[in-house]
């Protein structure tokens, strides 16, 4: 699984809206699309937030750890 579809399934999972996760991250509805679409990168800064808000770890997000 690829960072874009752990970001996908864990918006999903929480029944949250891209809006929701744009503005934890400080970006537009369109610019969270964007990155969970492949058209745009994730930005280190912006994985850290994504991480601490769900409560994983980077590894985990990224798809190098199942837990």
């Amino acid at each position: 699984m690829n960072y874009r579809d752990r970001m996908r399934e864990l918006r999903e999972d929480r029944d949250l809206t891209q809006q929701q996760i744009a503005g934890i991250i400080h970006k537009s509805q369109q610019g969270y699309s964007h990155i969970e679409s492949g058209r745009a990168e994730l930005k280190i800064d912006d994985l850290i937030k994504l991480c601490d808000f769900y409560g994983v770890s980077a590894d985990y997000f990224i798809g190098r750890a199942e837990k």
